[in-house]
């Protein structure tokens, strides 16, 4: 499966770095580039891609707002924030607009590979150091208590990156359960997505923040 990426980012060397470096990639069309959120928005409801390849710092709408808008009207449509920006507030603002990924432009080739693999399968990738803040600063209004113990076998999977299929095989249960079960796990922990859900993980023990089995 070709995954389909528009490409976010106010300089113009940036936006043909990352073409070029993923038109080397098999599995990536870039189907188009916006250089301002307003331009992300309007591009990302004509193309339909599957992950929106998003800056944060721009002129006029910024790449958080630009994500939050995506996600509240394209279902399907995934962001993945790729930013020089590592502080708190923008962190957790990213993830709340419902960026699934958070990658510092210091990564290399195969962290963005991979970050965009996982949220193609909607799964969550976040840079360590992005983690660490996430993990300091989002509070999660549930505890271990709130969920059965199966529950919390799905959100520990959940949180290692693993998409519903696999949670399923892991466990012997189906897709439509694992799929329910996340639901319930959103609701109770008051998470808005599966980031969110992941960063609830590392907070109660589930994980450790570099993604190993807590």
């Amino acid at each position: 499966m070709r995954i389909r990426v528009l490409i976010v980012d106010d300089h113009a060397v940036v936006r043909q770095g990352l073409r070029i470096f993923l038109g080397t990639e098999r599995n990536f069309d870039v189907v188009g580039e916006a250089a301002t959120g307003e331009e992300a928005v309007r591009l990302a409801r004509e193309l339909r891609p599957d992950i929106v390849l998003m800056d944060l710092l721009m002129p006029g709408m910024g790449g958080i707002e630009a994500t939050r808008v995506i996600r509240s009207e394209l279902e399907g449509v995934e962001v993945v924030a790729l930013t020089s920006v590592l502080d708190d507030e923008s962190v957790v603002a990213a993830v709340r607009a419902g960026a699934l990924g958070y990658l510092l432009k210091t990564a290399d080739a195969v962290d963005l590979r991979r970050a965009l693999h996982a949220a193609a399968g909607g799964q969550v990738q976040l840079d360590p150091a992005a983690a660490a803040r996430l993990v300091r600063e989002v509070r999660s209004p549930g505890g271990p208590e709130a969920l059965t113990e199966r529950e919390i076998e799905v959100l520990r999977l959940l949180a290692l990156g693993l998409a519903n299929k696999e949670i399923g095989r892991e466990l012997g249960i189906s897709e439509d359960t694992v799929k329910t079960h996340v639901s319930r796990i959103l609701a109770k922990l008051g998470a808005q997505s599966r980031t969110q859900a992941a960063l609830h993980a590392m907070r109660l023990g589930l994980i450790d923040v570099d993604g190993s089995r807590g």
